[in-house]
């Protein structure tokens, strides 16, 4: 869900300022109670009503890991995700899910895949 504009939070603050009632500053402006509350608490205390920047989920593998873990595929491309986990874990401290090695391999643009020659069909003359 989007967050609202300021703009709008601006309006519904004004209007309780105005003595308009949070209940009818609610239903004015199709917004919860509890979000007209928030609003005045967040302006109270912070003085901006800009919405709260929401930041991800740090990184199980830092950049001196995935460092690592790119050299080992050039090294080692036969191993397995298993391996790999060990081979960080012994070397980094780093533990992390066979998954996680999976989509730090991917991120790095590597496939598993392999070469295949293209075959000619055998029913073809």
């Amino acid at each position: 869900m989007k967050a609202y504009s300021v703009d709008l939070r601006t309006k519904i603050v004004e209007s309780v300022r105005r003595g308009i009632s949070k209940s009818e500053t609610a239903r004015r402006f199709g917004v919860n109670r509890s979000t007209v509350n928030r609003y005045l608490q967040r302006l109270d205390e912070s003085g901006s009503l800009a919405p709260k920047r929401r930041l991800g989920k740090r990184p199980k593998l830092d950049e001196c890991a995935m460092r690592l873990l790119g050299e080992d595929l050039q090294a080692r491309p036969w191993t397995t995700h298993k391996q790999r986990r060990e081979f960080l874990f012994a070397v980094c401290g780093v533990k992390v899910s066979e998954a996680t090695i999976c989509r730090s391999i991917k991120r790095l643009g590597h496939s598993r895949k392999k070469d295949r020659p293209e075959r000619a069909n055998e029913t073809s003359g």
